[in-house]
């Protein structure tokens, strides 16, 4: 009898462990040459567009949207990163901390690093928003980003 009932706390166990993964699930658009978007917000900005590049270690912003965003107190400096980039050449930028992003309108996340870039046009959701989502998955088809462990919204 004690074999059973610790078979059914493993069993509630790994069900209550599951519960946070892949619970939103956000549809992305493509505007062509195999890039894809998802909608969401960043604190002090309100809605944006994401570009979403699993090849970008971090989530990256221009430096319009950084101006914008000091002038309402919603990005911190953190430090300078020196990147490489896909041509292979090495850039030094800066790296602030966003106080909050939103991923589709289901995925909040606080403190979120982005590497400023100038001239930057749109906002890319890289690695260091989406290793917070993990396990996450980037379907095709049908178009969607699904992720794991998401705030409310609310918060």
């Amino acid at each position: 009898m004690k074999r059973v009932w610790l078979m059914v706390l493993a069993c509630l166990w790994s069900g209550y462990a599951a519960s946070a993964e892949f619970d939103a699930v956000i549809p992305m658009w493509t505007k062509g040459a195999a890039t894809y978007y998802v909608g969401g917000e960043i604190e002090g900005l309100g809605p944006v567009e994401f570009m979403v590049d699993t090849g970008s270690g971090y989530l990256a912003i221009g430096q319009e949207t950084l101006e914008a965003l000091q002038a309402k107190g919603e990005a911190q400096y953190v430090r300078d990163l020196t990147g490489v980039m896909a041509d292979g050449s090495h850039r030094v930028v800066p790296v602030y901390r966003l106080s909050k992003v939103v991923i589709g309108r289901s995925c909040v996340f606080y403190d979120v690093e982005a590497a400023v870039f100038p001239g930057l046009s749109r906002n890319i959701l890289g690695l260091s928003a989406l290793k917070r989502a993990s396990p996450f998955v980037f379907s095709v088809e049908p178009p969607r980003l699904v992720l794991s462990h998401c705030g409310d919204v609310q918060a």
